[in-house]
């Protein structure tokens, strides 16, 4: 017999709506919150059964939507009551309910992005682009809900240690020769996220080189006395990315 309601175990079966598609195979270089990279596109194609005009009825009324997703590549056995933030150095703990970790109970992923607009042509339409993304390519979506000023919106709310690092970053070199290697429309993006600093707070080596998989190129980086500069940047839309050892 099931547990009842409320006790530990919920009646809910979510179904996966839709997945999006980005500009990351890999997790490494993905904005730590949404909307911080504002040039970051994610074009969202619903599954089958809700890919339907009457489901997105009055959507274009609301410039920005939360998206409810799955970390889908979270794995871990288990889960852990505390945890240790990366904009904490990646060494002071914190409880899982006051951080964003993709380590949770649940391992549901909340994010707000702005609805550039939906394509209605094509043999997947409707389909949603959407920028100031923060997800892997092909992440599961659960749900979709417009995004309400009047109501989620509270300037005067306290950030927390989050709010503390907010303006984090590191300076980039990216010299033109290799920058121009990029389509037009990436460069501003790329730039971008690698000034969040995409290593993890426990892999910051001064001899290091570091790959990036980021639409269809690997962005090879060092880090050197805080400046992070490019080195390299390999098409590999007609192979296989391989990750730098």
């Amino acid at each position: 017999m099931g547990e009842e309601p409320g006790r530990g175990q919920s009646p809910v079966n979510l179904q996966i709506i839709a997945r999006i598609h980005t500009d990351f195979p890999t997790k490494f270089g993905i904005p730590r919150q949404s909307g911080l990279v504002e040039e970051l596109m994610g074009e969202i194609l619903f599954e089958p059964p809700y890919r339907r005009e009457d489901a997105l009825l009055g959507i274009e009324e609301f410039s920005h939507l939360w998206l409810l997703w799955e970390f889908s590549k979270a794995e871990r056995e288990g889960w852990s009551a505390t945890v240790c933030p990366p904009r904490l150095g990646g060494r002071q703990k914190r409880g899982v309910f006051a951080t964003r970790s993709p380590f949770r109970p649940n391992p549901i992923g909340l994010s707000c992005v702005k609805l550039e607009r939906v394509i209605r042509e094509g043999e997947r339409a409707p389909r949603l682009l959407v920028s100031g993304v923060d997800l892997m390519d092909g992440t599961p979506i659960y749900d979709i809900k417009p995004y309400l000023p009047y109501a989620d919106a509270r300037p005067q709310a306290s950030g927390g240690f989050g709010q503390a690092h907010k303006d984090d970053g590191i300076p980039v070199v990216f010299a033109q020769e290799l920058l121009n290697r990029l389509p037009q429309e990436k460069r501003d993006a790329v730039l971008h996220v690698l000034q969040q600093d995409p290593r993890a707070a426990y892999n910051k080596r001064p001899d290091y080189v570091y790959g990036m998989a980021f639409a269809g190129f690997d962005i090879r980086f060092t880090v050197e006395e805080g400046v992070l500069t490019v080195c390299d940047v390999i098409d590999t839309r007609e192979g296989k990315w391989e990750k730098v050892k």
